[in-house]
């Protein structure tokens, strides 16, 4: 029967039950002693359109991979051009604990500039599937497994970490693809790869591929979501052998990306206790690496999406305050996070009490309900309840106005020139800013010249623009939001002007005043 209660086996205790281990091909993954981390996010991250990232933005996510405590990090390759060998060569310059790796072809000469670049080891990509071997290179079996051995010797013989990595695995005849990789351990190479190069593989097909290969030697496993797998893939393959998994800081990649690392290791840790890279670190190199891509992170991304804690339902905020573990699996600071209340139709009187408290507002029970009917109604009318709103309303409710530490006073904008330029005049505390500033655009210019106002030592980050026209013809009204940050705070403020300039720079500067709102030295800018 449907919903007869009984389960369909006689146990009715299958917590001992386990997807990996019970097969005779795997190993059970809570006894899976390390699984080492290998990132391919400044090599096959880059490679997804559009991204092109300079030597100084990789140092940067170089240095964040490394405090994450990922084991490998390819930095490019070589081959590829001038231009990225200077990008390698100031990844291995920063005397990382990781080891720095170059991406070679199966061509001596590739070899020979990635050690130029003073790299620790090269991942040499191999043809592996019939397709690949007889029609991408046009060689034979033959052929390819014995170039494949030259040049595995001649790497180690230069004193290089070799792994060999069989491209289009998953495609590969399985007979050929373990003699062709077990041939490169015989040959010295440190490890090999399971390339699922194309997101082709299934579960099944990654545990009869993984199953054999990790009996030849130390075995990684490069997987690809363009099935929405490969999370599921790498977890197969940890659990049928491999040590090692290959990806990329948000799943970033070509087509449909490679296999997320955050996730990966979350699902490792949470699900499996077993420990792979510095988890507090992920979110802060999550938004580093969407700010320097221009991939923003979707807001319902596992680990590191705006959604993953925050929680608008009246019902699961009550829960939440009540339990912390109520709605969420695993606690935010374990990735480095916050725990979110959003605002909007659903909320309850428990998640706004819970807000106002967060910006130290104190309300009766009369004026709470009051704010939370508000905040509702605002809800019902398709609205964003923005930080901002709820303050605006509380302050209203409560007969009450806000001093402001930061205002703007006055502005004026020159477009229609070569170069865009503001100047604005801003109160900041007990004194009067001014700063100009050119831009790229009026609005550009005018948010230059405020953040020029405030100084170096406001240290605020605009995590997002949002523009709406909300009546038409020449003259019509926009909406600006923004959303704003500054160390563990976000404030979201939205303003509205027949004036993009001025709706934009009010935002900007409500947000900011509502950043600081709270603390001591209001005083923002440089002298």
């Amino acid at each position: 029967m449907k919903f007869s209660g009984k389960p369909d086996t006689e146990d009715e205790n299958v917590s001992g039950q386990t997807l990996f281990g019970d097969h005779p091909a795997t190993r059970e993954l809570a006894a899976v002693d390390e699984v080492q981390i290998f990132d391919t996010t400044l090599r096959d991250g880059e490679q997804a359109p559009g991204v092109s990232l300079t030597p100084e933005e990789k140092a940067r996510i170089a240095r964040h991979l490394d405090r994450a405590d990922v084991d490998v990090i390819e930095a490019g390759s070589a081959c590829t051009g001038s231009g990225e060998r200077e990008t390698i060569s100031r990844v291995t310059s920063l005397d990382l604990d990781a080891t720095v790796t170059s991406f070679c072809r199966g061509i001596k000469n590739d070899v020979d500039l990635a050690l130029d670049c003073d790299v620790d080891g090269v991942d040499i990509v191999v043809p592996a599937s019939d397709r690949h071997v007889e029609s991408k290179v046009g060689t034979s079996r033959e052929e390819n497994l014995a170039a494949t051995v030259d040049l595995v010797e001649y790497a180690k013989d230069h004193g290089l970490w070799v792994e060999v990595i069989g491209e289009d695995g998953s495609r590969a005849d399985l007979d050929y693809l373990e003699e062709l990789l077990g041939a490169s351990i015989d040959a010295g190479a440190d490890r090999i790869c399971w390339a699922d190069t194309v997101g082709h593989a299934t579960p099944d097909g990654a545990l009869d591929a993984v199953s054999r290969l990790s009996k030849l030697g130390p075995t990684s496993a490069h997987t690809h979501d363009d099935l929405g797998l490969a999370v599921t893939n790498a977890l197969v393959a940890i659990a049928a052998g491999a040590d090692m998994v290959h990806g990329t800081i948000n799943g970033i990649g070509e087509r449909a990306g490679n296999v997320a690392l955050e996730e990966v290791a979350i699902a490792l840790d949470h699900g499996y206790d077993v420990r792979t890279l510095n988890l507090t670190e992920v979110y802060d190199l999550a938004e580093l690496v969407a700010n320097l891509t221009g991939m923003p992170l979707p807001p319902n991304k596992a680990v590191v999406g705006a959604n993953a804690f925050t929680h608008e339902s009246g019902i699961h905020t009550d829960g939440t305050l009540k339990d912390d573990a109520m709605y969420e699996p695993y606690p935010p600071e374990k990735v480095g996070r916050e725990r979110r209340l959003a605002l909007g139709k659903h909320a309850g009187r428990a998640g706004v009490a819970a807000a106002l408290d967060e910006h130290d507002v104190d309300v009766t029970d009369e004026q709470l309900g009051t704010i939370v009917q508000r905040v509702k109604d605002l809800g019902d009318r398709g609205k964003r309840v923005t930080d901002a709103d709820l303050l605006t309303i509380a302050e209203d409710v409560k007969g009450q106005e806000r001093e402001r530490n930061v205002e703007v006073l006055d502005m004026t904008t020159v477009a229609g020139v070569s170069s865009p330029t503001a100047s604005v005049t801003l109160r900041v505390g007990d004194e009067e800013r001014s700063e100009a500033a050119i831009g790229s655009g009026p609005v550009d210019a005018a948010i230059n010249a405020v953040q020029a106002a405030l100084g170096h030592s406001f240290d605020a980050r605009l995590d997002s623009y949002h523009v709406d026209a909300i009546t038409g013809g020449t003259d019509a009204i926009v909406t600006v939001e923004v959303e704003m940050s500054r160390g563990d705070r976000t404030v979201a403020v939205t303003a509205s002007d027949s004036d993009i300039t001025r709706a934009s720079v009010s935002a900007m500067v409500d947000a900011i005043d509502r950043l600081i709102a709270n603390e001591d030295g209001r005083v923002l800018a440089d002298d």
